[in-house]
């Protein structure tokens, strides 16, 4: 068979009755397009969070102190007294799949500076709590272990406190107030932005643990440590390992809860997947109702064209062309209309997802598998739905055909 000119038959015939081709392929069009932008941007927003959440840290796991019951009472998380630094060496020391970790202490306050004040979260950590949360410092330099270690009267500010205590002015090697407790300024957190809890992660100090501990805490014990995995896949097995480890360190019976609380972004991440994936999957799958009715249109055409061409039928069978050859040709022709209609959808997919994202600032993203799948789904409505209207022209009798007027 010379599928060109099978082809260009096509094209010839479609071309007749331009207006009622076009208005045909519409709803393949409208199907094709509907289905790549919904696609593209539930895939973009997936992403923004899987960005946002992986922006939490490296590979993090976070261990918070746990809650108690007193008399009947459950208090609230990081309610107990038993997570301490120890517990923090241990889990670097015993457990492999640690690279780093960083005990921490929150507590908060009124800071101020001449005659602007602010209140905000301190957290005390140590220099491995950049490495952790993928960190840096934009200004000045991060506090060091000996800092640490001598729990010395520095911190670091976050870009929202820098903002409402020294508008532009340079804040490092300026002093701050803390409970009437002198602070040297050493340096300025590069800008985080909101967390996907909707927290400020601009909006706090850093200090070492130890300062916080002794002279705005009051305490000696933890009130979380982060850790960072080696990878990604080792973050499950390492969360056994430490769940275990404190356990024992706690000295914890079978039958008791654990005193602590094991949490990492991870989880988070996989439930956002799942819900985005499960959204762009329904969005999709109401967009593609459109290609159903697109190839209910073409079998309507095709059905039209195979009455309203009977004669031009009887005349090719009567000089030579065989049954497979006229259903051949008119198959050809749905899946023309198909096809070009999901070229024209691809394109105006694209278009509306980067026009849904100007606009709205919404990102987009148009996964290759996306465009492949609708353009494969459209040929497949073609051939679907023509083949009826094609077996029809097929199994026209000659003579009758050529009889009909």
């Amino acid at each position: 068979m010379d599928y060109a000119a099978v082809l260009r038959v096509a094209l010839r015939a479609l071309a007749r009755n331009k207006m009622r081709s076009v208005l045909t392929m519409l709803g393949i069009i409208i199907g094709v397009g509907a289905v790549i932008c919904t696609v593209a941007i539930g895939v973009g927003a997936s992403n923004q969070v899987q960005e946002a959440i992986r922006s939490l840290g490296n590979n993090i796991i976070f261990v918070a102190a746990g809650s108690i019951t007193q008399r009947g009472v459950r208090l609230g998380s990081e309610a107990t007294k038993t997570l301490t630094v120890n517990d923090a060496k241990a889990i670097v020391q015993q457990i492999p799949f640690i690279s780093k970790v960083s005990p921490g202490v929150r507590s908060g306050g009124q800071v101020v500076y001449g005659g602007e004040n602010w209140f905000t979260g301190i957290d005390g950590v140590t220099p491995d709590y950049l490495d952790i949360r993928r960190w840096a410092v934009m200004r000045g330099s991060f506090f060091t272990q000996h800092d640490v270690d001598s729990a010395a009267d520095v911190c670091v500010l976050g870009l929202t406190v820098v903002q409402n205590l020294f508008g532009s002015e340079d804040p490092v090697a300026k002093m701050v107030r803390i409970r009437n407790i002198p602070f040297r300024v050493v340096g300025v957190m590069a800008p985080k932005g909101q967390s996907p809890f909707g927290r400020d992660e601009d909006d706090r100090i850093l200090m070492p643990y130890t300062t916080v501990q002794k002279k705005l805490a009051g305490i000696d014990w933890l009130n979380f440590i982060m850790c960072s995995a080696n990878s990604q896949r080792a973050i499950a097995p390492a969360r056994r390992q430490i769940a275990a480890l404190l356990r024992e360190r706690h000295r914890l019976r079978p039958d008791q809860e654990d005193d602590f609380i094991i949490r990492s972004p991870d989880d988070l991440a996989r439930a956002q997947a799942e819900s985005g994936r499960v959204m762009t999957l329904l969005l999709a799958s109401i967009a593609s109702v459109s290609l159903l009715v697109g190839g209910i249109g073409i079998m309507n055409i095709m059905l039209v064209s195979v009455t309203e061409r009977t004669r031009e039928i009887g005349v090719r069978m009567a000089v030579g062309a065989t049954e497979s050859d006229v259903q051949n040709q008119f198959l050809a022709e749905a899946v023309v209309l198909s096809s070009i209609g999901g070229a024209v959808g691809v394109i105006l997919g694209i278009l509306g997802s980067r026009a849904v994202s100007n606009m709205l600032q919404w990102p987009t993203e148009i996964p290759i598998e996306s465009i492949l799948v609708a353009v494969a789904f459209s040929v497949g409505v073609g051939i679907f739905f023509g083949y009826y209207p094609a077996r029809k022209a097929a199994r026209l009798d000659p003579i009758e055909a050529l009889r009909y007027e």
